[in-house]
């Protein structure tokens, strides 16, 4: 894996991204955001999984009435959410501060498409005034006309032009407290275009394949793109863009980490693919053990293997592991043997040994922070 590229930092409330700060997962609601409780509920279900910022869509509201509504369903948001807030903007800027003024910790903007240059330079002023990062986010879908004229259809150079062109609006007024994004649905053109940026600029990128699809086929598709980034050194934070239930993002997302293993959190589960030779139900004992140790936070490689060609080397390799023989498997625990058990005692043992091992995991965390 190519060393990470050294941006620069921006905080995102207390969340640092880029400046070799750890990845960071994010995600977006879906809830309407004037529904302050619903929406806390969502950030709250997306935090617990281990999502690191929330972004929420504000909707386009020109009536004044409804812009005090969002205000203050906004304010209660950020007062209440486990986790920073972003605000998600599009052609109106005064959306964007009625953001700030509720207490946002990042916007996402196109400064292109807020209005002007004199409106931009209010934002890019009152977000300064705040210490609030701005992230310019270039879609594929939602180019300039004058930019698709000129490259004929969305290209990595159309992307990157045009991120460069909003970031030097910013830039004009004296802001430079910016992270970058340049998404599309294709992975060739997302991984094109973001290699050409981390070229030109070294502000932190936050990385995605925009519109992925589904929760399967857009973790296959954001797996890809933003994997093969990440695998090269490129990207900051990541957010998988699925069709459904943002929880769903974020697992999707810390899954990717911990592919690439730049990631530890919660329990990481090896199973093999089976076989002829399998003689327990890894399947079944491997999905329910992601079911179940969902909410587990310790760094635990756990491997689930079915027969004694790869299972035992496996097994000893991961913190917890059982390698299955004939109506029975054998625990490895941090290595060692630790004894058979019968095939079907063998979920409910590998269950009580992670509960031991976080225990342990959390015991030796509080010494050290002694």
């Amino acid at each position: 894996m190519s060393v990470r590229k050294l941006t620069r930092r921006v905080m995102i409330g207390d969340v640092p991204i880029g400046g070799g700060a750890p990845l960071s997962v994010q995600s977006m609601t879906n809830t309407p955001t004037e529904d302050a409780a619903a929406t806390l509920e969502q950030i709250s279900r997306m935090a617990e999984a281990g999502c690191s910022i929330a972004r929420v869509a504000v909707p386009n509201l020109r009536k004044d009435h409804l812009l005090q509504r969002t205000l203050r369903a906004l304010k209660e948001i950020v007062a209440a959410s486990p986790i920073p807030v972003v605000a998600d903007i599009h052609f109106d800027h005064s959306l964007a501060l009625v953001a700030l003024e509720a207490g946002v910790h990042g916007l996402r903007i196109n400064p292109g498409n807020i209005g002007g240059e004199g409106k931009v330079r209010e934002v890019a002023e009152a977000a300064k005034q705040r210490g609030v990062p701005i992230r310019v986010g270039v879609n594929a879908g939602s180019l300039r006309r004058d930019i698709l004229e000129r490259h004929g259809h969305p290209t990595a150079q159309a992307l990157v032009e045009s991120a460069l062109e909003e970031i030097e609006v910013l830039e004009k007024y004296g802001f430079y407290d910016i992270k970058v994004s340049v998404k599309s649905s294709s992975v060739p053109l997302t991984i094109a275009a973001y290699r050409l940026l981390s070229e030109a600029v070294d502000y932190p990128l936050h990385v995605g394949v925009s519109e992925a699809g589904t929760p399967w086929t857009g973790t296959v598709r954001s797996a890809v793109g933003i994997g093969a980034l990440l695998a090269e050194g490129i990207g900051d934070t990541i957010r998988v863009s699925l069709a459904g239930d943002p929880v769903e993002e974020v697992r999707a997302g810390l899954a990717i980490l911990k592919a690439l293993e730049l990631s530890r959190r919660g329990p990481d589960i090896v199973a093999c693919p089976t076989c002829a030779r399998t003689r327990i139900d890894v399947a079944a004992i491997a999905t329910e053990l992601e079911q179940r140790l969902a909410d587990v936070k310790a760094p635990l490689r756990i491997a689930v293997m079915g027969c004694a060609v790869n299972g035992p080397g496996e097994a000893r390799e991961s913190d917890l592991g059982v390698a299955g023989g004939k109506n029975r498997g054998l625990l490895f625990r941090r290595g060692q043997p630790a004894g058979w058990y019968p095939k079907e005692d063998l979920l409910q043992v590998l269950l009580e040994e992670v509960k031991k091992m976080a225990s342990e995991e959390a015991e030796e965390s509080q010494e050290e922070g002694i």
